[in-house]
């Protein structure tokens, strides 16, 4: 059974489809392929995503890709940025009519012109249907306005983040998997947050991507709060590092003492969080 074809639009969604006549195409090349209305022009991302695999195509129709993009459709690609950055302008200049406020964030047109989406931000919900029907009349053509989160909008702009490399929402990254605090406390980076947040004010999303060593390596570690005995003293573990493979505890004369988990092994638990008390 043919697998599908995943490919990446310029409006950032995502598509799914056949290959039934064995076009001569690979990852990363450009593909003009029918969509619900009309044609544009996608990028291949993904060239065997496994039918089995994929929820996302269980209730839709499944599109044809017409042909590889050649060089009249470069030249029209070109031409299309052209267009957006006009069709920007004049959604700024009608935008001063209205009452509330919106960034325009980015313009794409659908490459046979049947459709134009503008991206914005704004402060809670905006009920934009006149300002919709006007752009309408102005491009007489289908449009659509999708407000965006802080991460499309990073996604989006683009940039280069505290690491010098460029975001990888805009780069690699196709979706945005959950990051959440616990990440970061696995990762012993939740003292101070913003030291761990992305431009678009979210956590970083490379907070993800080592989540599962972390969790593995910590298994031979001691939960952070468990009371031992340490030269007849009563201690704390009041932090691991994974990565250095070191244990610190804190005895209760305030004093730090940094043991390997061999040596902690050795040692006698008195207390375990969630179950007794450290007192």
């Amino acid at each position: 059974m043919q697998d599908y074809i995943e490919v990446e639009f310029r409006s950032g969604r995502m598509g799914y489809y056949l290959n039934p006549n064995s076009l001569p195409i690979g990852p990363e090349d450009l593909i003009v392929v029918e969509v619900e209305r009309g044609e544009d022009i996608a990028q291949i991302v993904h060239m065997a995503v496994p039918r089995e695999d994929n929820d996302i195509l269980s209730n839709s129709r499944v599109y044809k890709i017409l042909r590889l993009a050649g060089d009249a459709d470069m030249e029209k690609l070109k031409n299309i940025g052209f267009e957006e950055e006009k069709a920007s302008k004049t959604f700024n200049d009608t935008l001063l009519r209205y009452p509330f406020e919106m960034k325009l964030i980015e313009t794409v047109y659908q490459f046979d012109g049947n459709k134009l989406t503008f991206f914005f931000t704004a402060d809670g919900r905006i009920d934009f249907r006149v300002f919709v029907r006007e752009l309408a009349t102005i491009f007489k053509t289908r449009i659509e306005l999708h407000q965006t989160t802080g991460r499309d909008e990073a996604k989006r702009l683009g940039g280069f983040g505290m690491c010098g490399n460029q975001y990888c929402c805009s780069s690699f990254l196709k979706r945005f998997n959950q990051v959440t605090i616990k990440m970061a406390k696995d990762q012993n980076l939740a003292g101070n947050l913003s030291k761990i947040s992305g431009p678009c004010g979210r956590l970083l999303c490379c907070l993800n991507f080592e989540e599962d060593f972390y969790v593995e390596e910590g298994r031979d570690y001691p939960i952070i709060g468990t009371c031992v005995k340490y030269q007849n003293k009563r201690a704390m573990v009041f932090r691991i590092d994974v990565l250095a493979g070191r244990i610190f505890l804190s005895a209760d004369d305030q004093n730090i003492i940094e043991l390997n988990p061999e040596e902690y092994k050795k040692l006698q638990v008195l207390s375990v969080p969630d179950i007794e008390p450290c007192n």
